[in-house]
């Protein structure tokens, strides 16, 4: 048949990003299997680089025992390397059921110019998503889980420290509220400009206004979430989104942290909210995040773009902070 000859063809000469050795990216054949029933093929159109957890796994700073834990779902190899490393991609069905062939779809898979998957594994984006904004749908699923885990009431004070592709996430999905306060706080003052177009005030840190009902922080840093906890109201709580790798966290918690009876809480996307996850599957938050991604407002947070046969050199950039970067893509074929 026609159309599985030539997505056998894309197969056949199929490339992955792969990190060697920690700080050690390069570009390497791949040969993955014929798809089986049920099964589709993939051509990637784009992906992005999530700047927090992939510099990360860069570097070598996944501790031994979050190995486990951190694995993406087509993750192959182990840390801290040889490993095939990712979770933010986007491209076009070449082969599979007729109701998926052509469409484009979002998919948790590394940085790889063709793949097979089940179909299950795939989403289909909105006609109205462009491809560039679509590789946000994993960190916009990962603010969706983070506003069921906070549940923030109309009227609230809320402070996001950290303006990073989660922060501002987050963010945006905050400024929808009716009648929410939202302050991005960020110690770059060029992230005023995003904040205004996520409809969002900014602050500096020693800025910052107190007396928050919720504080998100996404900074991975102990002046962040330090300052976050300082933010509070009385009785309130920051909701950590950070990832830290194997970087030790310190805390001053002898002032106001217990006369205050302030909380510290974590949110991870790994499962769905308890909030939710009655009612809620993986499947409906992703889909539902796709959704979201129909505002035109998450376009600024992509700032650059790149081949994939510069992704050793960018990711190299993007680790030693050389690149100034929100969201980070990478360009596989004309879309």
């Amino acid at each position: 048949m026609p159309q599985q000859a030539e997505a056998y063809d894309v197969l056949d000469n199929a490339h992955a990003f792969w990190l060697r050795a920690p700080e050690h990216g390069e570009i390497r054949p791949v040969a993955p299997a014929r798809p089986g029933r049920g099964d589709v093929v993939v051509r990637t159109l784009r992906t992005a680089v999530s700047r927090g957890t992939e510099t990360l796994v860069y570097r070598g700073r996944v501790p031994p025992g979050q190995y486990a834990t951190m694995r993406a779902p087509f993750q192959e190899g182990d840390f801290p390397g040889p490993v095939k490393y990712g979770y933010l991609n986007v491209g076009t069905v070449e082969h599979g059921p007729p109701e998926l062939c052509g469409r484009e779809v979002f998919c948790l898979y590394p940085h790889q110019t063709a793949y097979v998957v089940p179909a299950g594994a795939v989403s289909v984006i909105p006609d109205d998503v462009p491809a560039a904004r679509a590789v946000l749908a994993g960190t916009v699923e990962t603010a969706v889980n983070a506003l069921w885990d906070a549940a923030p009431l109309v009227g609230d004070r809320v402070a996001v420290v950290g303006a990073g592709m989660v922060g501002c996430c987050v963010a945006r999905l905050l400024a929808r509220f009716p009648a929410l306060e939202v302050t991005l706080v960020d110690v770059d003052a060029s992230r005023a400009e995003v904040a205004a177009v996520l409809g969002a005030r900014f602050a500096l840190p020693e800025d910052a206004p107190g007396g928050c009902d919720l504080v998100v922080h996404t900074s991975a840093t102990s002046a962040g979430l330090q300052r976050s906890l300082e933010l509070l109201a009385s009785e309130a709580t920051v909701l950590d989104l950070s990832w830290y790798g194997d970087t030790e966290v310190r805390l001053s918690l002898g002032g106001a942290f217990h006369a205050r009876r302030l909380g510290l809480r974590a949110s991870q996307v790994g499962t769905v909210s308890p909030i939710r996850s009655a009612r809620r599957t993986t499947a409906d938050r992703l889909a539902l995040a796709l959704d979201l991604l129909r505002d035109p407002a998450f376009d600024v947070l992509i700032t650059g773009e790149s081949r994939f046969d510069e992704l050793p050199a960018v990711m190299a950039r993007l680790a030693a902070g050389d690149l100034p970067a929100l969201c980070h893509t990478i360009t596989y074929d004309e879309e």
